[in-house]
């Protein structure tokens, strides 16, 4: 049982967890580097790397058949956990600001219905399978965070960085609206049939 709970797709998991911290860090280092550039790009490959043990951490699990309840737990959590700082970091520093925010809103609020409800389901034993759209929100998702991440840094790089960042984060909001909707019209058949 112990030798699961610290296979190779856990250890990414919980590699995803301790990024979150490490990523705060580089925002609290920004302001009092000379130039917040070295904080910015650190930032974004600590995220870069992290977004891809959410790919690797469930390929490897089911090819090396080493699922796990803590890992069928954690992986949700750990994502969650990773959108859900960032974001909160990126609208503190305001590159995330305005209008923008709506879009950031959305998606936080969208994490906290279904993970509601995938918890609700659970418990009537009822499994609710990822969509496609749920698949290709969660990676505009990440691409859009990593945009706004290199934010200023990148603009130096490629011209309209932070704002390639923003328009991608509408388009992942417009499909956490959609696929959130998705989800809770699958959950309020179960319950609609409970309350009968």
């Amino acid at each position: 049982m112990a030798s699961r709970a610290y296979n190779i797709p856990n250890l990414l998991t919980y590699a995803r967890i301790l990024a979150v911290p490490v990523i705060v860090l580089c925002f609290f280092i920004e302001g009092k580097l000379e130039s917040s550039d070295f904080a910015r790009w650190a930032g974004f490959w600590i995220f870069v790397v992290a977004s891809l043990t959410d790919y690797l951490d469930g390929y490897l699990a089911r090819i090396w058949n080493q699922t796990s309840n803590i890992g069928r737990m954690l992986d949700p959590i750990a994502d969650k956990l990773l959108v859900a700082a960032v974001l909160l970091l990126l609208a503190a520093d305001q590159t995330i600001a305005g209008w923008s925010l709506w879009a950031a809103i959305t998606i936080l609020c969208r994490e906290i219905l279904v993970s509601g409800l995938r918890e609700y389901l659970a418990a009537l034993k009822v499994s609710v399978p990822v969509t496609r759209i749920a698949k290709w929100k969660t990676t505009i998702q990440m691409v859009s965070i990593a945009f706004l991440l290199a934010g200023p840094a990148g603009d130096k790089f490629l011209p309209f960085t932070t704002q390639i960042g923003i328009g991608l984060l509408w388009v992942a909001a417009a499909l956490t609206f959609y696929s959130g909707y998705d989800y809770f019209r699958a959950g309020l058949k179960h319950l609609v049939d409970d309350e009968g």
